[in-house]
């Protein structure tokens, strides 16, 4: 497969990117280029229909689009590297030319280093580097190459096949942060930027039934530890009986809004939806409120 050119600068000083120092919670829309995702699987397959509803996305008040070549959902077929590179990189290329900050969300260290070529700022990998061992390594090659690189580091037990039966915990939340701090602390030895690091505690991830609430109610075991916190509460089972229409998962963007906003009175970094408009309202709205917190 022919290997798209460098479409970043070269790079001069070294600094931290604007998007990881905003001044309120970003909204990261969700661009699956797959046929079976778990919530919009086919409706962006087609890479000029995925260009325009990412563009779109962007309009709605979306700060960074997440583009996905593969799903994570229960009983998907794997999907082979090239394949993967083949569906995401044209969205990539597209929308960075647009002047999108876009994040490419992939288990795999060959599609991560293509679709960093391609444009993409922000590596997504919701293994944690677990799912490919050359990952970390990766990371921190582009990270000298490309200083407005970041990584987004997942919490991850197993696949969506096996990840039910690990979610056993004493305390999910605290278990959590010890999981995904020793995929840190792998990565301080992988000579990766850790400046440039996001942390995701995964919610739906090897987390059921009130686990995802409870990992919710406990925000501050992630936030303070040095690394901005993304969270992804689109849609995901936990909100099932909360949705305004049963057994339609579109059906759970308000509570989506409400949780989102939750987080963004938390001031995590940024969170990860499908529908993007009453989320850009939601965080925005936080944002007025946490001004006039201490106005009085």
């Amino acid at each position: 497969m022919t290997v798209p050119m460098d479409t970043h600068p070269e790079p001069s000083v070294s600094s931290l990117p604007d998007y990881l120092c905003p001044p309120r919670t970003l909204v990261m829309g969700i661009l699956n280029v797959t046929p079976n995702s778990f919530s919009d699987g086919g409706k962006w397959f087609d890479s000029s229909q995925a260009v325009a509803h990412g563009l779109e996305m962007v309009a709605q008040g979306a700060d960074l689009i997440d583009v996905g070549g593969e799903s994570t959902a229960p009983g998907r077929k794997p999907v082979e590297v090239e394949e993967e590179i083949a569906r995401v990189l044209p969205v990539i290329s597209k929308l960075s030319e647009a002047g999108v900050t876009v994040s490419v969300d992939t288990l795999h260290a060959e599609t991560a280093q293509a679709a960093a070529a391609a444009g993409a700022s922000i590596i997504n990998d919701v293994s944690g580097g677990i799912v490919d061992d050359t990952m970390f390594a990766t990371i921190a090659t582009l990270q000298s190459r490309y200083p407005q690189l970041s990584y987004i580091c997942q919490h991850w037990r197993g696949s969506p096949e096996v990840a039910n039966q690990l979610a056993v915990y004493d305390n999910v939340a605290a278990e959590t942060w010890r999981e995904v701090e020793s995929r840190l602390e792998l990565m301080r030895h992988s000579d990766i930027d850790m400046r440039r690091v996001i942390i995701d505690p995964g919610l739906g991830f090897s987390k059921v039934g009130e686990q995802d609430w409870e990992v919710l109610a406990n925000l501050e075991v992630f936030l303070h530890r040095g690394y901005p916190v993304l969270l992804g509460p689109s849609r995901k089972r936990y909100l099932a009986d909360l949705e305004t229409v049963a057994s339609d998962r579109h059906a759970r963007d308000d509570a989506t809004a409400a949780v989102s906003m939750f987080c963004a009175l938390h001031k995590v970094w940024a969170v990860r939806v499908h529908n993007v408009a009453p989320v850009a309202v939601a965080v925005q709205a936080a944002a007025r409120l946490d001004a006039h917190r201490h106005s009085c």
